[in-house]
């Protein structure tokens, strides 16, 4: 979490600050970034980066954290834009994803940030999906989801699902940007497995 002096810059200053933290990361992943580089882009000394930040995790972590808020806001306006529906509302999501990271201030980040997943970024990802009971966020999505649409019998299952979800979708992510997929190939593979996923893996007895 960046410290208070961070969030009391002028947006300005701020601004370039993040530009550069996110030009490194993008670079390189978090575990070879240099401070050295993000203080000279960013035209500050040394001694003013740690006055904004613990040190390069707490850069990388309050910028993928932005990522995430964002992806929940498009969750969110999604499940309102599809009636609730979950498996349209996240197949947008990584559709836009895909498309976000073709931007070129983010490809290379996102990129770095899925080829070198760990527990710690999958959890800051999947933070918002949380089934915490203090956790608004994830009541928000459960509020809008349509659980009439869904076969299940309780608000664990649909935890369950997302969590199921998530984790396919967190997959086709990272085999799409590790193999240079195109958008419509890697949607055309992501929509096989959610429709596996809808119509169920058994057969129903005759």
């Amino acid at each position: 979490m960046p410290k208070a002096t961070f969030f009391n810059l002028k947006e300005e200053k701020k601004q370039i600050l993040i530009d550069a933290a996110k030009k490194e990361f993008s670079r390189v992943s978090l575990y070879d970034a240099s401070i050295s580089n993000i203080l000279k882009t960013a035209g500050i000394p040394r001694g003013s980066f740690y006055q904004y930040f613990e040190d390069k995790e707490d850069a990388f972590f309050y910028l993928l954290n932005e990522h995430a808020r964002e992806r929940h806001e498009h969750l969110i306006a999604n499940l309102k834009k599809f009636e609730g529906d979950l498996f349209k509302a996240i197949s947008e999501i990584f559709r836009s994803t895909l498309e976000h990271s073709e931007d070129t201030g983010q490809r290379d980040f996102i990129r770095n940030v899925l080829l070198n997943m760990n527990y710690k970024i999958e959890n800051t990802f999947s933070q918002y999906l949380t089934e915490d009971v203090t956790n608004n966020r994830y009541d928000d999505i459960y509020d809008l989801v349509d659980h009439e649409n869904l076969n299940v019998s309780s608000r664990k299952e649909v935890f369950h699902i997302m969590q199921i979800l998530t984790a396919v979708t967190f997959h086709n992510l990272i085999h799409s940007i590790s193999n240079n997929l195109s958008i419509p190939d890697a949607m055309a593979k992501y929509q096989t497995e959610l429709r596996l996923l809808q119509s169920g893996l058994l057969r129903t007895p005759s």
